[in-house]
């Protein structure tokens, strides 16, 4: 038997009717040569054993849930997260098949579709898929190579102490027997499934595709040509297509608009109107007017001739500039206390010396180079969706909510996301496309986003203005510490109350630093958001990162030091920190006392980074500068320097990058590695041209020729990453977001070195034309 079709690799063509019935018959009649059907009872007995996201469900280590062999040797794996770049369709298969000692080349990788109750917590983001299921999926893969191994050891008739399995096979070595997986596929699928400490993982040492580089990345080659199934390539038989105008300000409603101006353009079937969400939206739709065509370019101009008149509602007066002065005006006031040691007040104003800097930085928009795209069917009382999303399950529960049936009545197919960075968390769009088949009597409806869309109407990050001081003794050591932060939340999405930043965002980079000073406060004063605000890569560590790691290295400045040695001293011997003790009671989810903050790791990713880097010992020429900057986030220590060329024209442009990362085991040094060079192509665009402005409420920007991103002569930079070795006797870090919040702040440091020009405001701009 060959792989399963659906969402197979390659995959080159969406699914049909006739492909899931193939599926159907291929894959889930139990025990058809197969370990496993896919289809028989969940083991939910061990769920949340390992930590699986704190979520409950998911047979997190049953091998007849995630694992296929087929009679001709094929190994079919199931990948449970979303892949949107990051490499999780390889990372989590590799370590299955590592491990039940499976042939690379003689696997294939589906998609999981959206099942919690099978799979956990399915959920991309956080930077914690490889984290949190690299030690589940080591035990799926021990226990599949347990079942063939104790398949071959009956039918040899020999104890299963004396059978190995080795490349693809099991070997008898006292008879030199060999049985390839295909001949013990049918056997294997009887064998009970190892549990507990009956399943034997390998010792690193036998790893042969874990922790090695150059394993092949089953979307590589089909990414590359072009070869892929993306959310908007999805085409069913019968298939409509729409789009939508939504309002351009948030909790703003449809007063009137032209129908049959609409239904007059050739193509056009129907105009749907979407009623809208009450504030907090949330995850659902904004509402608006949909028009359904038989193309989506008819659809597009069935949206230009709706004439709309809108009520733009409680935020029409949302402006930028009247916000950001705003923010500035908190900060100069006590907020909220966040974390307070010793007393910082008082230190500050008795310090020899009293350094204030503040840091502005506006809106992002996500921005993914897919944009959002959906398509639903519903049949019998059954919604089945197709779309780009990073939360399978959340979007279930939308979809449903909206149609009024059972979560369990509405299948999510995942297809491969163009992009996500947190923005396709937000199953709006797939919501949208339930309802427009709905209103479509059940036919498929696709909706997709245009870039002005996908703009207009995102979860954005937030903006936020940082005030910090700094007071220094008469040898210029760090005596105290204060930082405000101004933000609206995340929160703001799900509760109309909440006002200011909450824990989980303020322990990101501003309450959790490990600094070896007695007096420290940070405070967070309320703010109120009046946009929709949602979980950007990275998240609360790109503004506190931003301005905590500019304001140390003007610290230094003032106290006539080097920057690298003065943050060393501000971070103090090496020690491991409980979070608790830094008023963290979050610390990304994870425990305290697995993963406390240990300031040796991050000295050494300082030094390395430096060292490679050829801080205080590398002639630079005229106009350039060195910039250092680390975050620990993700419970993973990276410390980044960036060189800069300034010319005389203020053009900046950055020349090399050394970063260094301690994320503990690497499970694919590879992708890591291109994680990281990923997020400083990300940084740049973000700390150069990066902006959403607001005025009456609506985005100033439409487009990339407003929000731009960096073009590739931008980003020809000399990247090097430098990763810290360790074994597989300590907890993973995370990779996919951690690389990213350093860039800006080593990118301005730089700037300095070369111009004595501070920038305390992103995106840069053109701030250095006019300095």
């Amino acid at each position: 038997m060959s792989a399963h079709p659906r969402f197979a690799v390659p995959q080159a063509t969406p699914l049909s009717p006739q492909r899931r019935a193939l599926l159907k018959a291929a894959g889930m009649a139990a025990g058809l040569a197969l370990i496993g059907g896919w289809s028989g009872d969940v083991l939910a007995a061990d769920a949340g054993k390992y930590g699986v996201d704190g979520f409950p469900g998911g047979a997190v280590d049953d091998p007849t849930v995630f694992v296929h062999v087929g009679t001709d040797g094929i190994v079919t794996i199931m990948a449970l997260r979303p892949e949107m770049g990051q490499g999780v369709r390889t990372g989590l298969p590799v370590v299955i098949a590592d491990e039940m000692e499976a042939d690379w080349a003689h696997v294939r990788v589906v998609q999981a579709p959206g099942d919690q109750q099978k799979y956990g917590n399915q959920n991309t983001d956080g930077s914690r898929s490889t984290r949190h299921f690299f030690t589940p999926m080591r035990r799926v893969g021990a226990a599949a190579r347990g079942m063939l191994e104790a398949a071959a050891a009956k039918q040899w008739n020999v104890p299963v102490s004396e059978v190995h399995a080795r490349g693809h096979q099991v070997e008898h070595a006292k008879t030199g027997r060999k049985l390839g997986y295909g001949e013990l596929a049918q056997a294997a699928a009887g064998m009970p499934v190892p549990k507990g400490d009956a399943v034997r993982l390998k010792s690193p040492a036998q790893f042969r595709y874990i922790g090695k580089p150059d394993v092949r990345n089953v979307d590589g080659r089909d990414i590359a040509t072009g070869n892929t199934h993306y959310g908007i390539d999805t085409r069913l038989d019968g298939m409509m297509y729409a789009v939508i105008a939504r309002p351009g300000v948030l909790g703003g409603k449809v007063r009137h608009y032209n129908a049959d101006a609409t239904l007059k353009v050739p193509g056009v079937v129907k105009v749907v109107e979407i009623a809208p969400t009450p504030l907090p939206a949330q995850f659902h739709p904004l509402g608006g007017i949909a028009v359904i065509a038989t193309n989506t370019w008819a659809a597009i101009k069935g949206r230009q001739a709706l004439q709309i008149e809108w009520d733009d509602g409680p935020n029409g007066s949302y402006d930028s500039d009247a916000y950001k002065a705003q923010l500035r005006d908190l900060v100069q006031k006590p907020g909220k206390v966040a974390r307070n040691d010793g007393d910082a007040m008082a230190a500050l104003a008795s310090a020899a010396k009293r350094v204030r800097a503040e840091y502005y930085l506006p809106h992002l928009a996500h921005a993914t180079m897919e944009p959002p795209a959906a398509v639903a069917r519903i049949q019998d009382g059954k919604c089945e969706v197709w779309a780009c999303v990073q939360a399978p399950q959340a979007t279930a529960e939308i979809v449903a909510e909206h149609l009024k049936v059972k979560p369990a009545d509405v299948m999510v197919n995942v297809t491969l996301l163009g992009g996500g960075f947190g923005r396709k968390s937000k199953p709006d769009f797939a919501a949208e496309a339930a309802l427009l088949s709905q209103a479509m009597d059940g036919k498929p409806v696709k909706v997709t986003w245009t870039r002005e869309d996908d703009i207009r109407n995102d979860y954005f990050h937030t903006v936020s203005y940082e005030h910090l001081e700094g007071g220094l003794d008469a040898s210029g050591k760090v005596v105290a510490w204060l930082h405000r932060s101004a933000a609206p939340p995340i929160a703001s999405t799900f509760s109309l109350q909440a006002k200011g930043e909450q824990p989980s965002e303020l322990n990101m980079s501003a309450v959790n630093q490990p600094f070896d000073i007695r007096n420290m406060r940070v405070e967070a004063p309320a703010t109120e958001a009046h946009t929709r605000i949602g979980w950007f890569r990275s998240v609360s560590n790109i503004p506190h990162a931003f301005a905590v790691q500019s304001f140390i290295a003007e610290m230094a400045h003032e106290a006539g030091r080097d920057h690298r040695d003065f943050l060393l001293e501000l971070i103090g011997p090496p020690r491991k920190v409980s979070p608790r003790a830094l008023s963290d009671n979050t610390n990304y989810g994870e425990s305290p006392d697995l993963y406390p903050v240990d300031t040796g790791r991050l000295r050494r990713v300082i030094e390395l980074a430096a060292r490679e880097a050829g801080w205080g010992s590398r002639k630079l020429p005229p106009g350039h500068g060195l910039g250092l900057a680390y975050a620990y986030s993700f419970v993973t220590y990276v410390a980044m320097v960036v060189e800069v060329a300034v010319g005389k024209d203020g053009q900046v442009s950055v020349k090399r990058v050394d970063i260094a990362g301690d994320c503990g085991p690497q499970v694919q040094p590879d992708r890591i590695r291109s994680q990281a060079e990923g997020a400083c192509i990300m940084g740049l665009s973000l700390a150069t041209q990066g902006a959403i402005t607001f005025k009456q409420g609506q985005t100033e920007q439409t487009n990339f020729h407003q929000y731009q991103v960096a073009r590739m002569p931008e980003a020809n930079m000399d990247i090097r990453v430098h990763l810290v070795p360790h074994g597989y006797d300590m907890p993973l870090g995370g990779v996919g977001e951690p690389f990213l919040p350093p860039f800006a702040p080593a990118l301005c440091n730089a700037i300095f070195a070369a111009t004595g020009t501070r920038i305390r405001t992103l995106p840069i701009g053109d701030q250095l034309h006019s300095a």
